[in-house]
């Protein structure tokens, strides 16, 4: 998916092999699973291949609405909703541990004296301890 953004448009090519139908379905509360089902170039399904199921939520937080994606390893849509509540769980974990990974990030970078100190956001510095990524 990252090589999407690098492709021309003349190189671009569809992969006929792998298209799925997306459905969604949500609870109109917190919670929205998408599911992909896989087909063939024809429409139909594609009998060979398991469906993919995706839970899909916002978290509020201090800094605002952060949203959220995460593959849920099912085999019925019953069973991702059964599972929605643990891959919320483990994608706020993964959050975590990445937000925790850039303020180590940030901490080491060394600091050369007469250079302006800034972060990553366009030049203006995070004051210490202020750059940590906190999910109530």
């Amino acid at each position: 998916m990252s090589s999407r953004s690098q492709m021309s448009p003349e190189s671009l090519a569809v992969d006929l092999a792998n298209l799925y139908r997306e459905e969604s379905y949500t609870d109109l509360q917190s919670a929205s699973v998408r599911v992909l089902t896989p087909v063939l170039p024809d429409g139909s399904l594609d009998p060979a291949r398991s469906p993919m199921y995706i839970g899909d939520t916002t978290l509020m937080t201090q800094m605002g609405p952060i949203p959220v994606q995460f593959p849920l390893e099912a085999a019925t849509l019953e069973q991702a909703f059964a599972l929605f509540p643990e891959g919320v769980r483990g994608a706020i974990e993964r959050l975590q541990e990445r937000a925790r990974d850039m303020a180590r990030e940030e901490a080491s970078r060394i600091m050369v004296p007469g250079k302006p100190q800034g972060g990553g956001f366009g030049g203006m510095g995070m004051a210490p301890g202020k750059g940590k990524l906190i999910l109530d």
